[in-house]
Order: C-alpha cells, then structure tokens, then sequence
C-alpha cells in the first residue's frame, strides 16, 4: 500500500484448512481421533483466533501426537506434564489462545496430580482429554477409566482397580467447566468445543473415543442408532432432561437420588422432570455419578452429554497479574530486600 492508498484491505476469512498442516496423521484406521482432529479444525476459524496466536500442548500418547496436525505453534512434552507446561505459558504469554491435547493415561494416571491442580488454579486453558480407556501408543494396557473386568495385557484376569469418574474428578477438584462429547457425534463435539473454547478459565472437555486395537466398541452403547436414544441424555440449559427414542423418557429428582420416569405411564409432563442448569455445582455432581458402574450395568441411567458445569471466576492468570501490580505499588527493591521480608535473623 502506498502513502496515498487508503485502501482499506480485509482479513482473509479462515477455513478448516488454514488449520490443518502438512503432516500426515499417524492414527489408525477407525481411531476416534482422525474425529476430534477434524472438529478442531473445523472450530478454529470460529473463534477469531488467527493460527500464530494458538499454541496446542500435549504429553505422552496417541492423542498427544494432535499438535503435529494442527497449523498453529505447538509443544510436544513429556508424559503427564502437558497441564504445568501450558499454564506457564499461559500465566507468560496470557494474549494467546491456549489449548491441551491430554488423554485417560496421559492426564489421569501420571498426570494426575497436576490434572487436579490445575483445575483448582483455573488459568484459561481449553483441555481436550481423549478418553478410550485403555492405554493406546503403548500397546493396550488398562488405563485409570478402564471398566472394571476389562482383560488387558497388564490385567489379564481383568481389571479390579475402581475407575475415575473423569466428570466427578473435575468437579470435586475445583473444576470450572465441564463437558462431554462423542467422537462419533461431529457436530455436537463441535459446538462443545466452541462452547469451552469460549469458556473463561480452564474448560474440560472429556471426549469418548474408540480405540479400534485395543478396546474396539468400549462406547457402543452410546454410538450405535438403536441404543443412543435410550442411553444418552442430551444436556441442555433450562431444558428438562428428556431421552428415548420416543422422548418419551425423563429424569425426575427424589430428593437428591436421579429417578427414571416414563411420561406416557406416569401421567407427566416435561414440567415436572429436572430442569438442566448448568451453573448448579449440586445437581452437575449429581450428573456426574450417572456414569457410575451401577447405574451403567443396570442401564437406570442414561449417559448425560454437554456441559455439566460452568462457573466464572477469576482465572490463575490474572490474579497473579493483579498480585504483581500490587506489589510493584511498594516500588522497587533488591532480590535480597525480597528474599528477607520484613523479618530476618543472622546465624553467628
């Protein structure tokens, strides 16, 4: 543009593609991964977000391979330490859109600790766990979510350990935004990812995946046309919680116990079932425990998909900007003036 040109030149408008890199993904046919990778993509150029100022970190494991498929700046780490590594360059860098490629193994088993910590601190991250419970990249062991009697080649006689709760974890720990989503489901993991993407603070989104080696049809129940209508609930804010291939299904609270009704034989209208809300901590640890094994092997319970949980707070981010500022308030001091505070004692 020259000095008398006042041409007004318009940003290109983004597609799916200018997300997409030159790598090809290293998945196996029919992982559920190819899926979520796609609905990334396709959710990117939504946020107004332009590829230099999205940064996608990642641990150990298949879905950790995400950043190399992504045309943004990306961190492939260590194994459970995608979650500290993010929220420092969140807490450095705080104008870039920061997200976490994490799985069942990478973030719940050996990251665990930092999986709990970081939800209780809530920078702005978006985490994306994948969950197929099992362990993939190393060949099929049983993973923290692996069902109970699960045959793998770590527990041959089937798994005995009590699995997480992924939903009931993130609430417990602190957590300000939880969601689920399906792999199979590619516009609704769409719009969940969009919803979490705009979230203020650390949004979770736990995404059923199949493993098609190691743990093939691990979700079927909530995949195929002729179980998904009654074993899925749809969630939606102040919508009651309807289901069945009829919807003619509903969900009705006695007290603090979830309660299948039938509004056709029980004489009920949509009026009388739970509403949804999702900034009610209560009834969104309520949601959570209906992936409990009970409530699965008795198929009471139909496996609740949206978002759980919502709540804005102050992320970790900013209140330690805020902190800093406050401090800068007493002017400036030496590292040592730091170091001692206001009190210190000399060692003779």
């Amino acid at each position: 543009m020259t000095d008398n040109d006042t041409t007004i030149k318009t940003p290109p408008v983004l597609t799916a593609k200018d997300f997409a890199s030159d790598q090809e993904a290293k998945w196996c046919p029919g992982c559920g991964d190819h899926a979520v990778l796609q609905q990334l993509k396709n959710v990117m150029p939504e946020l107004g977000v332009s590829p230099e100022n999205i940064v996608i970190l990642s641990g150990i494991g298949c879905s950790s391979r995400l950043p190399y498929y992504m045309a943004t700046y990306g961190v492939h780490g260590i194994h459970g330490r995608a979650l500290p590594m993010a929220t420092g360059l969140k807490v450095s860098r705080p104008e870039l859109n920061v997200w976490v490629a994490t799985g069942d193994g990478d973030a719940l088993s050996i990251g665990g600790n930092h999986f709990i910590h970081t939800l209780r601190r809530n920078p702005d991250l978006n985490v994306v766990l994948f969950n197929n419970e099992i362990y993939g990249l190393t060949k099929g062991q049983y993973s923290p979510t692996s069902k109970i009697g699960l045959k793998t080649v770590t527990s041959p006689s089937g798994v005995i350990d009590h699995p997480f709760n992924t939903a009931a974890l993130t609430i417990g720990s602190g957590g300000s935004f939880f969601a689920r989503a399906f792999d199979r489901d590619g516009k609704y993991l769409r719009s969940i990812l969009k919803r979490a993407a705009l979230h203020r603070g650390t949004s979770l989104v736990e995404i059923y995946q199949n493993c098609p080696i190691f743990n093939n049809a691990a979700f079927e129940a909530f995949a195929s046309p002729d179980n998904k209508a009654n074993h899925t609930v749809y969630l939606e804010q102040d919508k009651p919680l309807i289901f069945g291939k009829e919807k003619n299904k509903g969900i009705r609270l006695d007290g603090f116990t979830p309660v299948v009704v039938d509004l056709d034989k029980d004489d009920l209208s949509p009026s009388d079932l739970w509403v949804h809300n999702e900034t009610d901590i209560n009834k969104a640890s309520i949601l959570a425990r209906f992936a409990d094994d009970k409530a699965l092997a008795e198929h009471i319970l139909p496996r609740p998909f949206g978002v759980f949980f919502a709540e804005e707070r102050v992320t970790y981010e900013d209140a330690l900007t805020a902190q800093i500022r406050e401090a800068q308030k007493n002017g400036c001091a030496t590292l040592e003036d730091l170091l001692k505070g206001e009190s210190s004692y000399v060692i003779k």
